[in-house]
């Protein structure tokens, strides 16, 4: 089996500051990558910033005999999303994979949700990844080349109590790259996302005995393999942690017809339309759309 590299290709890695982020930006340098290693160096919360984080990733690719440059500008603003982008181009001259990574946490149930607790979250993992993505997709497009990989979580996917600001904007992450992964085909252009399992800053006091088993260098190779241009994927969803590798998909059951459905109809055919045997996995709206037509003729 011959080893994957990446021959010069550029890549944006936010959050690369320590964590999940800076075990990716060692893995691709190591792999011959041009590493943008982006940290805003603020804590867990988000607030606070230092220009150090990134900086001390770059210093150890450069040891390691890599090449990346520091960016400490903030995902959470399209002129900072712009900023990131520029950053590789002036240094390194075109970009080629963006890792989605940078994140924040806020966490409190529901009821007690307020909007200081709301927008930043999603002004970092949503918003952030659009701020971003955005500028390094036009040149994407240009060049009929790219990769992205968004970081989504279990927390989205599949629900966690006190995280619905972290949950929808996590869940609101794999939209993104399902619509992405629709209009970047035609430039060979992939996106995917990751739901990962790691022990880092934001997730360190609930692992538990879980802890020393989920090195976040563990994650790292997906989101390597999916930075590739081997990538054989686009649109998906995998849950990574531990060594484990998992496709994630959205499935659909066959459901019920009635060209006249009622309420009761509805309650009465529950089974059937929950019913999970010969379910299907559109890859896209049009295909979704499709599964109606059987019903229409």
């Amino acid at each position: 089996m011959s080893q994957l590299g990446y021959d010069g290709k550029v890549a944006i890695i936010t959050g690369a500051g320590g964590g999940l982020g800076r075990q990716h930006a060692l893995l691709m340098a190591s792999r011959g990558a041009l590493i943008v290693v982006n940290d805003l160096g603020g804590s867990v919360d988000g607030t606070g910033a230092s220009t150090t984080a990134a900086q001390k990733v770059v210093d150890e690719i450069k040891a390691l005999g890599g090449e990346a440059v520091a960016d400490t500008n903030s995902v959470a603003t399209p002129e900072g999303g712009e900023a990131i982008v520029r950053t590789a181009i002036d240094t390194f001259g075109r970009v080629d994979i963006v890792v989605n990574n940078a994140g924040i946490l806020r966490d409190k149930a529901f009821h007690n949700m307020e909007p200081d607790l709301l927008n930043p979250v999603l002004d970092v993992h949503l918003k952030g990844a659009f701020y971003v993505t955005k500028p390094a997709f036009v040149k994407m497009r240009e060049q009929g080349y790219g990769r992205i990989i968004s970081t989504s979580s279990a927390a989205g996917v599949f629900g966690n109590f006190g995280q619905t600001n972290y949950g929808a904007a996590k869940m609101g992450l794999v939209g993104f790259t399902r619509v992405l992964a629709v209009e970047g085909a035609r430039n060979n252009i992939k996106a995917n996302a990751i739901a990962p399992l790691a022990l880092t800053r934001m997730t360190e006091n609930i692992m538990g005995g879980l802890a020393d088993k989920l090195d976040p260098g563990l994650v790292s190779p997906l989101v390597a393999f999916l930075a590739h241009e081997d990538c054989p994927v686009s649109g998906q969803t995998f849950s990574v942690g531990g060594g484990r590798v998992a496709h994630v998909f959205i499935g659909e059951t066959q459901g019920y017809f009635n060209s006249n459905l009622t309420l009761e109809d509805v309650q009465a055919n529950w089974g059937t339309i929950t019913e999970q045997k010969g379910y299907a996995v559109p890859n896209n709206l049009g295909e979704e759309t499709a599964m109606f037509l059987p019903f229409f003729k």
